[in-house]
């Protein structure tokens, strides 16, 4: 059996069975996301930094002055630099291979059981911290590569947008039910009889629990396919000669480079807005805390049923289409969330639930779309580079973010200033040929797409 997509013999029902192994992935990893990432460890880890920082708040690893502040956004981007790193390479390996499935165990365990350390994480530990950060940020992109890879593998092109739609919808799923469990925990830490501290680390572990415990369905319902190889151990050194070749390789198909291209411009504004409404909300609205989290929690809520509809849209209209609709409704949501009244969360909750029903869906179509342009075969390397501008190329935005507001001292100029990517985004979406693209990739065409 071929390595590439779907093959007519494998029956529905097998495929049903391991489509609803490969939705646990998600369910398993994306509580990692919202409650370690986006909720807990940043301001966590940063007054650990602080506790250790000397009288000009500067902590000194290995011997380098670094504010204490910086040391979150320091382990993410070095995580970053890691992530692009490895994951070209673990997908040489897997594709070259055919071995997927021990990749992404090994990926998804050491990143649970690096999120499962971090209950250690107290006093001024902040060096554990970053480097318990950088392992599990890392793990967590290397492990979504290889899980999206099977995507084309486990799924008929027909099915692709309503598979990838429910994965996502599932992972926003588990990230809720969670985050209400943490909440829960974190607001009524004295009636449980534990301090704030304490309490935060326990949500921070009690995420890599999850993580490491559903991981176990994928990984006992997905299968590996059998590719022909020439019985030559793969170095370390030969997957980076196969990068290299597969970059070349990319340069064969300009139409699937161009959609990358345009999923980069607007994955880039997505990703900046996620980062950053916190920040918008709290700095210029003068919202609290346990209003922002809240938002956080109805973005989740939200994210599910979003995903699901934007998916029935895609069966009825098309991936891409329905894609560039979403582009047209972040554009308006930023719009409106520019002229927010400060001081009321209500008109914060409902830009919150906005970009909740759009979030799902133009992250579940991008993943089913970008699928089709895949050549057989080399799933895994495409899905690195996918995964690359998905995590490891979201620099632009905020850096945009950043000096609008530096430039204006106004975080509403800075909010604005994303719809760009989302214009760009939808220009360059726009104008890829996406039916001719799957044929060049050597595909079949969907009926509708």
């Amino acid at each position: 059996m071929r390595a590439g997509s779907v093959e007519p013999q494998e029956a529905a029902e097998d495929r049903g069975r391991e489509q609803r192994g490969w939705y646990f992935y998600d369910f398993a990893c994306s509580v990692y996301s919202t409650s370690v990432l986006t909720v807990f460890l940043g301001p966590y880890l940063t007054s650990v930094a602080k506790a250790a920082a000397d009288a000009e708040g500067f902590v000194h690893p290995l011997g380098i002055p670094v504010r204490a502040g910086s040391v979150f956004a320091y382990s993410v981007s070095l995580s970053v630099i890691l992530a692009v790193l490895l994951m070209p390479v673990a997908g040489a390996v897997a594709d070259r291979t055919g071995r997927k499935k021990p990749l992404l165990g090994a990926a998804a365990y050491l990143g649970a059981t690096a999120t499962t350390g971090m209950f250690f994480l107290d006093g001024d530990r902040y060096l554990l911290g970053a480097l318990l950060l950088i392992v599990a940020n890392a793990s967590v992109s290397v492990s979504m590569a290889l899980y999206n890879a099977y995507l084309p593998q486990i799924a008929t092109p027909e099915e692709r947008d309503r598979v990838s739609s429910r994965g996502w919808a599932f992972g926003y799923t588990s990230g809720a039910l969670v985050l209400v469990l943490n909440l829960v925990l974190y607001t009524g830490h004295d009636g449980f009889g534990v301090s704030e501290s304490t309490a935060v680390r326990i949500c921070l572990a009690s995420a890599g629990v999850w993580w490491g415990a559903f991981a176990v369905i994928p990984l006992r319902r997905l299968r590996d396919r059998r590719v022909a190889t020439d019985g030559s151990r793969l170095t370390m050194g030969q997957g980076w000669r196969q990068l290299v070749s597969t970059l070349k390789d990319m340069r064969r198909h300009p139409l699937t480079l161009s959609f990358l291209l345009a999923y980069l411009f607007y994955n880039d504004g997505v990703q900046t807005v996620i980062s950053q409404a916190s920040v918008y909300g709290s700095e210029e609205l003068g919202l609290d805390q346990t209003t922002l989290i809240t938002a956080i929690l109805l973005v989740q809520v939200l994210a599910v049923f979003g995903a699901l509809a934007m998916g029935r849209l895609a069966q009825r209209y098309g991936a891409k289409r329905t894609i560039l609709g979403s582009l047209v409704a972040w554009t308006l949501t930023i719009g409106v969330g520019y002229f927010l009244p400060a001081g009321a969360p209500v008109w914060f909750f409902v830009l919150a639930a906005a970009i909740g029903l759009v979030l799902g869906g133009s992250q579940a179509l991008s993943r089913s779309l970008f699928s089709h342009l895949v050549p057989r075969g080399k799933e895994a390397e495409y899905f690195s580079a996918y995964e690359m501008s998905d995590r490891g190329m979201s620099w632009l935005g905020p850096l945009v973010f950043g000096l609008t507001f530096q430039l204006t001292g106004s975080y509403r100029d800075a909010i604005i200033s994303l719809v760009a990517f989302f214009v760009v985004g939808f220009v360059l979406l726009a104008r890829v040929p996406v039916r001719r693209a799957v044929a060049a990739a050597g595909n079949p065409v969907p009926e509708r797409i």
